[in-house]
């Protein structure tokens, strides 16, 4: 397998898209390193991916725009920055990125009820779509829920639309002493699990492939026996960086879809946990020499990059 034609062939049949990739790119590479690039080591990052010089200024305005990115100027040099509002939400989403999908169930929900009608319609709106995307589902009109939600991300969430303190957050479980549909029946209402469990399916087809070849090519370069389904030379520092953008930018996509719901209200097998363990495994297989690229790509710029955060390591469990 020629690992180059396996990256050609995604990039031609799933391009990502020039404002995703760079959003993937700061999570997964920059933020490590202190959380700004200077735009020409930005621009050699992405070089890789076909994003052209126009392409790239387009997406890091827009992102500026929405509050994502701040930009600084030193003379006629640009350099791009996470917001520290914008950092917290990087923080958390790659942090459920990173981290094993082993959440259990107590048999209790958590719910947010805009009983009496405190948020206007523009709040209602925010709280609305941020919920959403931290995977709660509408129960019924004015509430919102999940069988496993994060207190803390909660109340940040809420502090950060301004709306702690208008609404109401509680938790219950099923009366035992009520004849009544159990909670669990929620989960088929609330969510599209099989709509989930399809994009992580394709993910595995895509890069479990991928896998073998990294791995057979490993053994091969350990003094095994060559394998005609490893790669056909070791990757190179900007192959493996590209290797690991993609994984983490295909993986982002499905796993930021997914509503963490309890492992106990998922169906059995769950292709979420075979996905993580197939992207944690081709994470180790290239970060090291991915990161040999990062590193000279920023310090091109600047002599003085720092080097990835000790959190960096903790990444899928711990990096070997």
């Amino acid at each position: 397998m020629n690992c180059n034609d396996w990256i050609a062939g995604f990039l031609a049949s799933d391009p990502p898209r020039s404002k995703s990739l760079v959003v993937t790119i700061f999570g997964d590479a920059i933020v490590p390193h202190g959380g700004m690039v200077w735009l020409g080591s930005l621009i050699e990052l992405l070089a890789p991916f076909g994003v052209n010089d126009r392409l790239l200024r387009t997406a890091v305005f827009r992102l500026a725009q929405e509050g994502w990115l701040g930009a600084q100027r030193d003379g006629r040099r640009a350099s791009y920055a996470i917001t520290p509002d914008a950092m917290a939400r990087f923080v958390h989403a790659y942090r459920r990125i990173y981290a094993p999908p082993n959440v259990h169930w107590d048999g209790s929900w958590t719910l947010v009820l805009n009983g009496d009608g405190a948020l206007n319609a523009a709040e209602r709106a925010a709280v609305r779509k941020e919920l959403l995307w931290e995977g709660y589902s509408v129960i019924a009109p004015g509430i919102m829920g999940h069988p496993a939600a994060d207190g803390p991300a909660l109340d940040e969430l809420l502090k950060r639309l301004g709306v702690a303190g208008k609404l109401f957050v509680v938790q219950g479980k099923a009366m035992r002493q009520v004849s009544a549909r159990p909670l669990s029946d929620l989960v088929a209402d609330g969510w599209d699990v099989a709509a989930v469990a399809g994009g992580y399916s394709k993910f595995i087809a895509q890069f479990e492939p991928l896998l073998a070849a990294l791995r057979a090519s490993a053994d091969a370069a350990a003094g095994g026996p060559p394998d005609a389904d490893g790669c056909d030379q070791p990757l190179t520092p900007e192959q493996a960086f590209v290797v690991r953008t993609l994984l983490i930018h295909a993986y982002r996509r499905v796993q930021l879809h997914d509503p963490q719901l309890p492992v106990e209200l998922l169906p059995t097998p769950w292709p979420g946990a075979l996905a993580y363990e197939l992207a944690r495994q081709i994470y180790q297989q290239v970060y090291v020499a991915a990161e040999q690229h990062v590193d000279s790509a920023l310090r091109r710029e600047d002599a003085a990059a720092p080097r990835a955060e000790a959190a960096f390591f903790d990444r899928f469990g711990g990096l070997a």
